[in-house]
């Protein structure tokens, strides 16, 4: 079994996950963002100012007290508008975000598949961004090695593979990080909306590989606009409205709540 990563968990709160079937927890989870009051034109005249105590911050809760679990082999839907904090929420389970307060527990290996670009280099082809990627997710290069063909294989770029990611269209880049991530065997599989980008092909074979995953018991948290989408895939779905949970439940139920709180 894979290990428990919770920071400042204690021992009886880790058995509670460990004897059921939650993978993810989140127990009134909150991230604080500070934004400078004014645009600072260069880092030097950031330093200058922060040393002279000219600095002055806004603070805003990108998420605020949010509480909810994910079993095992759940495929689970988050929706909400842009800017209303899901990213931020799937950031936070991926460990690429600490929270400000609460507490979130996550059991497994997790392989994000974020914002599109995410974990990519444009100044490094292709081929140098694989294991640069699979280095990151904790792989040797000789189990990168035994990855690489099958990953360029699905992702159909043999052609481009030695070219900076730079020269790439938006939809060669997804396909590779979206074959990426998904050659890693993981117990949690997070998708933020990336698979909007690749071409209509590429995006059936993704579903593909995505129910396969499925089918062998993967949890998967799946962020889309596409209300169609997520009704199709999610068992269970939370809404996040401006950083707050707003209600988490059978997917129909969370869309037609969401839908009817939408401007007419």
């Amino acid at each position: 079994m894979n290990s428990l990563t919770a920071p400042d968990t204690s021992k009886d709160q880790l058995s509670m996950v460990e004897n059921n079937n939650e993978v993810v927890r989140l127990e009134s989870a909150s991230v604080q963002y500070r934004v400078p009051h004014e645009r600072i034109g260069t880092f030097k005249e950031y330093m200058i100012r922060l040393m002279q105590g000219k600095v002055k911050y806004n603070s805003f809760w990108a998420l605020k007290d949010v509480s909810f679990s994910v079993n095992q082999g759940e495929i689970f839907g988050l929706i909400g508008q842009n800017g209303a904090g899901k990213s931020t929420l799937l950031k936070v389970i991926a460990r690429v975000l600490r929270p400000t307060a609460g507490r979130v527990l996550v059991k497994g290996r997790v392989a994000p598949l974020l914002e599109f670009g995410a974990g990519f280099h444009p100044e490094l082809t292709g081929r140098e961004n694989v294991y640069l990627n699979g280095a990151m997710l904790g792989f040797n290069q000789e189990e990168m090695d035994a990855k690489f063909q099958g990953i360029v294989d699905f992702a159909e770029l043999w052609d481009f593979i030695d070219a900076p990611l730079r020269t790439y269209s938006s939809g060669m880049w997804a396909r590779l990080g979206f074959s990426v991530a998904t050659d890693v065997d993981p117990d949690i599989l997070i998708i933020d909306e990336v698979l909007s980008v690749g071409d209509e092909a590429f995006q059936r074979k993704s579903m593909e590989r995505i129910n396969t995953f499925k089918e062998q018991g993967v949890t998967i948290l799946f962020v889309s606009h596409n209300m169609d989408v997520i009704e199709s895939m999610c068992q269970c779905t939370a809404w996040i409205d401006q950083g707050q949970l707003q209600i988490v439940g059978e997917t129909s139920e969370v869309i037609a709540a969401y839908r009817e709180s939408q401007p007419k």
